[in-house]
């Protein structure tokens, strides 16, 4: 069998308990080297046979994977943070269906949620937003034309943003453009949980100058809306003594 492993954002402890409990039991392990911590593999067993894909095509990748698992091995493919987000999972599941290879996934904490935790943040406000956009800049690969960022600014959702740290002057022109008032709050977060991260609290209009300042050009997600600026908002009526639930009758 071959498990898909999402790694978490970062910190050790944040990886699920099956993620772990996966990793132990693998006897291959193939890490995504540039982006996974690699104080995770000290959850591996000691026999377990440990690649680092940085270095790998998919080709190589899906036929390491495939081999062991003819083999009989147990096999964990470990992503970073939440693999259905930007982790280029589907792509591998695809030659693995061809070649008539099971597989199954194991969810993680995604950075965006790690960055939302470090920062004691709600993305959706009663009263502010209800929604999070998770979206990249057009880089290399692109992105749909209805998924530009100006459009998706406009509506003024809370947004997290991935891939984009070497684009911020860009990026928050696009935000702009899209409608956000410079003053919109803004957090960059640098390598979300991990020891050495760092989480600078800006806004829409000073986001790339406060990348330049810290120097931030890789693995961090932005964190856009109103509601990154603890503004005021509403209560939530889940435990408001007035609202009746299907739990609990409303106070007179």
């Amino acid at each position: 069998m071959i498990t898909f492993v999402g790694a978490g954002p970062g910190a050790v402890d944040l990886i699920t308990v099956r993620g772990m409990q996966r990793l132990q039991k693998a006897d291959v392990i193939i890490y995504a080297g540039s982006l996974v911590n690699p104080a995770l593999l000290a959850y591996a067993g000691e026999d377990a046979e440990i690649h680092d894909s940085a270095h790998m095509t998919l080709e190589e990748i899906t036929e390491l994977m495939i081999r062991a698992d003819r083999d009989g091995k147990e096999v964990v493919r470990l992503h970073t943070g939440e693999p259905s987000i930007y982790g280029a999972v589907r792509e591998q599941m695809d030659i693995l269906d061809a070649h008539g290879i099971r597989y199954e996934s194991c969810p993680g904490v995604s950075a965006c949620f790690g960055a939302a935790a470090g920062a004691n943040l709600e993305f959706t406000l009663p009263g502010i937003t209800q929604t999070l956009i998770i979206t990249r800049l057009e880089g290399r690969t692109a992105v749909p034309e209805k998924e530009q960022m100006a459009l998706l600014a406009a509506h003024q959702a809370s947004m997290a943003i991935y891939l984009s740290a070497g684009m911020l002057d860009q990026l928050s022109q696009e935000l702009i453009h899209g409608g956000l008032n410079a003053e919109t709050p803004a957090i960059l977060v640098y390598k979300a949980t991990w020891p050495e991260e760092k989480r600078i609290s800006c806004t829409v209009g000073t986001l790339a100058q406060a990348g330049r300042d810290n120097h931030i050009t890789k693995t961090a997600v932005v964190l856009v809306g109103d509601a990154m600026g603890m503004r005021p908002h509403e209560r939530s009526r889940l435990y408001d003594p007035t609202f009746s639930t299907g739990y609990r009758k409303a106070q007179r």
